[in-house]
């Protein structure tokens, strides 16, 4: 006869950021069946956009049951996500699903994930993501650290110490949440989940696709303006972001590198939706470079002895 208490039953934490994506929430998130689920609570952090979106969230949140976290501000992903993980965890889930939006991921594709998790403890997990026509988005993420380029790779190949996980979609446990420290709030945009996964493979965390796993990306449904393409949000964070990842895992000459291939890095960015819109709303080209040099200042400070160390908050 044993004594004591049963165990409890893991429960799992879905974390979602939205920033004016209540239609998105509605679509995506409230079609998984957490029927078929361990005990799950929802967290949706509602980053402000305006009074309706507001609104919107938090009928959607008492309609399905889910957490709502309703920052003043606009926190950005990372530090939203920070703060969902965060209700997640006092409401006993030791298990988080990272999730954008604009993911849809059904329980089949999550109790995948999980049942990985159980195989491949202290790694961070996500799925193969694809495009709504099926084919892949994204598959394992290889970065170049002479260029600071990136790749998502569709060939199902990740290799050595430059690989990254996409944030869109993660499986992580608690503890090793906990461990890697979060998301670097200094990103606010983009970029946080290469240093996330940068730095636990550096910890010694595992990476992992799992590749039975399947969800579907509508890529872009949260960063265009009414359908011109890339927002000057996207192309101001992304080049500037991609220096500041520089200034933390970047030896000295291989930043002087990255701001070399700062330019061409800033074109990749414009002409991801191709170069109509780019001609059309020259704004785009104008975020671009203020990200741009905004990046090259952290570098040139980093560079002078002022590195800026890394911090969760604010």
């Amino acid at each position: 006869m044993t004594g004591g208490p049963p165990p409890a039953e893991p429960r799992l934490g879905i974390v979602v950021v939205s920033y004016g994506s209540a239609h998105l929430l509605e679509a995506n998130l409230a079609s998984i069946d957490r029927a078929d689920l361990p005990p799950t609570t929802v967290v949706v952090v509602d980053n402000r956009t305006t009074d309706g979106e507001r609104t919107k969230a938090a009928a959607l949140g008492a309609q399905h049951g889910w957490d709502l976290v309703a920052p003043a501000t606009n926190l950005g992903f990372g530090a939203g996500m920070n703060r969902g993980i965060d209700q997640a965890a006092a409401a006993g889930c030791d298990t988080f699903l990272l999730l954008n939006p604009d993911v849809s991921i059904d329980a089949v594709a999550i109790s995948t994930l999980l049942r990985a998790a159980v195989e491949h403890p202290a790694a961070i997990l996500c799925p193969r993501l694809d495009w709504p026509d099926g084919s892949t988005w994204f598959a394992g993420g290889q970065l170049d650290r002479r260029s600071g380029l990136t790749r998502s790779r569709p060939d199902h190949r990740q290799e050595g110490s430059e690989r990254w996980l996409t944030g869109a979609c993660l499986l992580i446990d608690r503890t090793t949440w906990e461990q890697v420290g979060g998301f670097d709030e200094r990103y606010f945009l983009y970029w946080e989940d290469v240093d996330l996964t940068q730095r636990a493979l550096r910890l010694g965390v595992g990476l992992r696709v799992v590749h039975d796993a399947v969800a579907v990306h509508h890529v872009g449904a949260t960063q265009r303006e009414e359908g011109e393409g890339k927002s000057p949000t996207y192309c101001r964070f992304m080049c500037r972001n991609r220096l500041l990842f520089a200034t933390d895992h970047v030896d000295r000459r291989g930043r002087l590198r990255w701001i070399w291939h700062a330019p061409r890095y800033a074109v990749r960015v414009l002409l991801r939706h191709g170069g109509r819109a780019a001609l059309r709303r020259p704004g785009l080209a104008m975020a671009a470079l203020r990200g741009t040099v905004e990046g090259s200042v952290l570098v040139l400070r980093s560079l002078a002895g002022d590195g800026l160390g890394r911090r969760r908050g604010g």
